[in-house]
């Protein structure tokens, strides 16, 4: 059912500013969790044992109320075991879960989409259990330790570990959240030296990598196919020093006729630090041809394009075929409200993860200070102006001047924010549409042409010094 017409739009704001009973009381619990692994549970104080205590009442009367509350009195000890951190980290995610769960219900009451059905891990292969019972090990130590105590003999107690598993296609996944993890912990080090210790992070972190050293934790659904039109919606550039990810969002329509749903599309690469901006597109251009549908406005026809449960695409060209021009504002106003949100798989159940594309119509668009907010039917809705990039025409000026977005409803401090993607307003007293991933296939704005020339000078001069390297 589609909620009822908010300024035309199709998205109930006042339901996400309304409280939701026990979110603050779950949140709390995790810090307290996080705060007693700053310092380590290898002789943990009153205030730690506090903290685990903390955990364990946040779980009482589920499941893993009993084998909690042993390991929080162990671990207050001192005396905890293998065992007694994964039933830690299992408390810890579940909780996160239960707020991710909680939030999407209301997103899912605002939005009016249905969800769509949770798919069952199809049994992985044999795994090498003393592998993972070594990064299991590794992980425990580290919560002896605590982030006060990393140091370089720590953290490098991880190499050897990674070494054996990354051969090993079954043990990629714990693998690569390792070696990621070990790198940024050994560039913290040492820990006694931090002025600041992203403690939710690398909690996150140690939570879902010891619990990926368990049998079967990384097993997922077997990949479908998927067959029919695929509508862009928008897209969502992330760039780091080192690595860039271009995220499509698009409406899925399947070709037999059954409900669309929403998917993604993701592709990432290396980069080198001078390459930014529009720059950016012509590394991510070669490795997937949607990006270039986006940039032209069209849809396009996917031929049993693997899918996975979640809805994300495991992009192959081959697959997939230019089709029709399809308008992204078309596509929200009409399919967007009808398509079912994918659903989410247990150990990715994370506030962080909510990321719903939503559509945004007939709202005033309001700047204070630093902070932008859309006030929807005399409701605000915070806008997150900063995830804009600079990489597009869409700037945080034309998104203050727009009248309809098309965007991704997040969670984050403790608050609903919307990042857009796109927006519709008026320049020159005519209706444009401006869109983040506008010049994802290419641009003739001056511009985007002059940053483009840029990353094509900076790109050929690495080139050639790299070729002179190898002649050596």
């Amino acid at each position: 059912m589609v909620p009822a017409d908010q300024g035309g739009g199709v998205m109930r704001a006042d339901l996400l500013s309304d409280p939701i009973a026990g979110l603050d009381e779950a949140l709390a619990a995790v810090d307290a969790f996080d705060q007693a692994l700053v310092a380590g549970l290898l002789r943990p104080q009153p205030a730690q044992a506090a903290g685990l205590t903390e955990l364990a009442h946040a779980v009482a009367g589920t499941p893993l109320a009993a084998r909690v509350s042993e390991a929080a009195a162990k671990a207050a000890a001192g005396a905890a075991g293998e065992d007694h951190f994964v039933a830690l980290a299992a408390a810890r995610t579940a909780l996160l879960g239960s707020v991710h769960d909680a939030l999407m219900t209301r997103v899912t009451e605002a939005t009016g989409r249905p969800r769509g059905e949770e798919a069952v891990p199809a049994t992985g292969g044999r795994q090498a259990a003393n592998l993972l019972a070594a990064a299991r090990a590794w992980f425990c130590d580290l919560a002896r330790a605590g982030w006060q105590g990393i140091d370089h003999e720590v953290v490098s107690g991880a190499a050897q570990v990674v070494s054996a598993m990354l051969p090993d296609p079954s043990l990629r996944r714990p693998a690569t959240l390792l070696d990621g993890f070990a790198a940024e912990l050994a560039a913290s080090c040492p820990g006694s030296a931090l002025e600041r210790i992203p403690a939710r992070r690398w909690g996150d972190l140690w939570a879902r990598g010891i619990l990926l050293t368990l049998p079967g934790a990384a097993d997922v659904p077997t990949p479908g196919t998927a067959t029919g039109r695929l509508l862009p919606l928008g897209v969502d550039l992330q760039e780091h020093a080192t690595a860039a990810q271009a995220q499509v969002h698009a409406v899925f329509e399947p070709a037999d006729g059954s409900a669309p749903g929403l998917v993604r599309a993701t592709v990432s690469v290396p980069k080198p630090d001078t390459v930014v901006g529009a720059g950016l597109w012509q590394l991510l251009r070669p490795h997937m041809s949607l990006l270039a549908a986006v940039g032209e406005g069209r849809s396009m026809e996917l031929t049993d394009m693997p899918v996975t449960a979640e809805g994300d695409l495991i992009w192959s060209d081959e697959h997939a075929r230019p089709s029709q021009p399809a308008d992204a504002f078309t596509t929200a106003r009409v399919a967007l409200p009808i398509a079912a949100d994918p659903a989410t798989a247990p150990l990715d159940r994370h506030p962080t993860r909510i990321a719903v594309p939503v559509f945004l119509e007939g709202y005033a668009a309001q700047q204070e200070d630093e902070t932008m907010t859309f006030t929807v039917a005399g409701h605000p809705l915070a806008v997150d102006t900063d995830r804009v990039p600079t990489a597009g025409p869409l700037t945080p000026e034309s998104v203050a001047t727009s009248n309809a977005c098309i965007g991704l409803l997040r969670w984050d401090a403790g608050t609903y924010r919307v990042q857009p993607l796109a927006v519709e307003t008026t320049v020159r007293k005519k209706p444009v549409a401006l869109h983040a991933g506008a010049w994802a296939g290419g641009t003739t704005d001056k511009v985007g042409v002059k940053a483009e020339k840029a990353a094509t000078d900076t790109v050929a001069v690495l080139r050639e010094r790299a070729g002179r390297l190898l002649r050596k």
